[in-house]
């Protein structure tokens, strides 16, 4: 057995992982990564870049069967499956070089293998034991499924979707939250019937209603079906089918099953509980300054309870870094974090529904402004249609902006400046949106809750 010390030892390359050694080396600390697959993790490899690039594979057979419609002469052949794929793999590819560049200059060693935790702190890789003066866990999450529903064959979770070498003539999806919706985005562009199963009432269902009214309304004028409030009773599959059975006994058969119903925590087997650290439904548990309760182990991304996103465990990583160097750095609530879904329409969100509002301050306590993106030059320019929603604390502070519409997710920046200053709309009405842009929408927005609607009734 070989000892290796370092000032802090990250077990998981991911987004969090390496967002905290490369912070922590800039900060200079010595680091070592260790990582059983590929640093840049789920992320960069099997999620977030990848299926991005899908989307936009999907926007453009969008746009070629619509070009006439504005006049451009062009024609839609088919999707080709290789030459997709080599595309995405193109966009990852040079991505992970370009971490693996940024990580060698920072001086970061990675460890390839599977770590577990030790006391110490340490992790063990094989033989070798890396010990830090503080430890990250970092091990990010998997695909779930539900039980009894076994993946395999024609059974599939986003990372076999996104490896198929074919283009399905129908599909059935099985949760309408973000994966589920992305990829039915994706492959209704790509002709594929699509059918997605939503045990509660909407899609979407965590974001606020008028936000899953108008993804719902879209999506049935683009002809992808769903099934909402009806609960998952079984699958079987054949060598060329698969069939759905819902609660209330209807059916549904297609050529594959997409199960998307929610990601789980990576901590089983890594030595976690052995080591002392809390563990609850498998979720690593933290204070709001993500330590575990074990001194100098630190837990962040997909493992600490809440949202399940790669920003959030990125500026988690820079966070515990900070932290660590005595920084004090600020914490971001979980509410002020922005949350994009890239189906066509987008969906996105910072801050709290109105519903949520309405809970924490009453009824009397809230105002809402919904605009319709019917009004806004540069919407109707692309093709879009859509809403901006925001919430307000009544004569105070806006707590929440909630967008749909193609393209939004660029504009949810604004909207996180706002909830996250405690911005009234009086305060940002003054400013100006250039003109045409969809960022007018939310100008729009702000001009009609601080009582002087321009194009608003």
């Amino acid at each position: 057995m070989t000892d290796h010390t370092f000032d802090l030892v990250v077990l998981g390359g991911g987004s969090g992982g390496y967002a905290a050694a490369l912070r922590a080396a800039e900060l200079g600390r010595t680091v070592a990564i260790i990582e059983k697959d590929k640093v840049g993790g789920t992320c960069l490899h099997r999620g977030c870049i990848p299926t991005k690039a899908l989307l936009h594979a999907a926007e453009v057979a969008e746009s070629a069967r619509e070009a006439s419609t504005i006049g451009i002469r062009a024609t839609f052949d088919g999707v080709d499956p290789a030459g997709v794929r080599a595309y995405r793999e193109g966009i990852v590819a040079k991505k992970f070089k370009g971490l693996e560049g940024l990580v060698k200059a920072r001086g970061i060693t990675v460890v390839a293998g599977e770590g577990r935790l030790e006391a110490g702190p340490a992790v063990r890789v094989g033989d070798d034991l890396y010990r830090g003066t503080d430890v990250v866990l970092a091990t990010g999450s998997y695909s779930r499924t539900l039980p009894g529903l076994e993946i395999g064959g024609r059974i599939l979770t986003s990372e076999h979707a996104l490896e198929l070498d074919e283009i399905p003539a129908r599909a059935i999806i099985l949760g309408g939250g973000v994966i589920g919706v992305e990829f039915a985005s994706v492959w209704r562009s790509f002709g594929v019937d699509v059918t997605i199963v939503e045990a509660l009432d909407h899609l979407v269902p965590n974001e606020d209603i008028a936000l899953s009214k108008a993804l719902e309304r879209a999506f049935r004028r683009r002809g992808i079906a769903s099934s909402l409030g009806v609960r998952f009773a079984s699958a079987t599959q054949t060598a060329d089918s698969v069939t759905v059975t819902l609660e209330n006994g209807t059916t549904v058969e297609a050529e594959y099953l997409l199960v998307a119903v929610g990601r789980g925590p990576a901590t089983a087997g890594l030595g976690y509980e052995e080591a002392g650290v809390t563990i609850d439904r498998g979720f690593v548990t933290t204070d709001e300054r993500l330590r575990t309760g074990v001194p100098h182990v630190w837990a962040v991304g997909d493992i600490v309870p809440g949202l399940q996103l790669a920003h959030r465990g990125f500026q988690q990583g820079i966070f515990v870094a900070e932290e660590i160097a005595g920084l004090s750095p600020v914490l971001i609530p979980e509410a002020h974090i922005p949350r994009v879904t890239y189906c066509s329409p987008e969906v996105a969100s910072v801050g709290l529904t109105e519903a949520q509002a309405v809970e924490e301050y009453g009824a009397d306590g809230v105002r809402a402004y919904e605009y319709n993106l019917a009004g806004n030059g540069k919407s109707e320019i692309i093709g879009t249609g859509g809403l901006v929603k925001v919430v307000r604390r009544t004569d105070g502070a806006i707590v929440g902006v909630h967008l749909a519409g193609d393209r939004v997710g660029e504009l949810i920046t604004e909207g996180q400046l706002a909830v996250g200053w405690e911005a009234h709309p009086e305060d940002i009405a003054p400013y100006i949106h250039a003109h045409p842009t969809q960022s007018e929408a939310l100008g729009e927005a702000f001009l009609a809750l601080s009582g002087k609607p321009l194009h608003a009734l």
